[in-house]
């Protein structure tokens, strides 16, 4: 895990708590480059697909000019949904650090059994990092909302 990754991601979150975004970011890095970054876009784009791993991957995928990320590390603030997690097993992520997890203990059993699912040609090496940070600005956002 490196920190410094982990700091972009966060920075990422924190464009998102300011765009009145959930704070989630995301940040992908392929042999110590990265090579995508984002943040959570739904509601600025009005597209419940636009989570901070999307457009991550999406990105990546552009840069390197193929859909496979093989070799690349993803770091998250926020444990992925089901969708994200779908989508980082399908792209081939190999490794994914995430900054604190989802309140939903349902949320984990399925990123979990989506991780590491037998079925798949392909696991996820995935690693909770419990950075205080992350699940600060997310405790910091919601209370804000309330």
């Amino acid at each position: 895990m490196n920190d410094i990754y982990m700091n972009l991601a966060l920075t990422e979150a924190k464009k998102a708590f300011l765009e009145n975004e959930v704070p989630v970011g995301a940040v992908i890095v392929k042999n110590g480059v990265v090579i995508a970054k984002s943040h959570n876009l739904k509601v600025k784009t009005s597209n419940i697909m636009n989570h901070a791993e999307i457009i991550a991957i999406k990105r990546a995928s552009q840069k390197i000019k193929d859909w496979r990320l093989y070799d690349c590390e993803m770091y998250i603030t926020l444990e992925p949904c089901p969708m994200c997690a779908s989508a980082i097993q399908q792209s081939r992520i190999s490794k994914v650090y995430i900054g604190t997890k989802s309140n939903a203990i349902s949320n984990t059993e399925i990123v979990e059994k989506i991780f590491n699912n037998d079925d798949f040609c392909h696991k996820v090496d995935y690693h909770y990092t419990d950075d205080n940070r992350c699940s600060k600005i997310l405790s910091d956002f919601f209370s804000n909302k309330r």
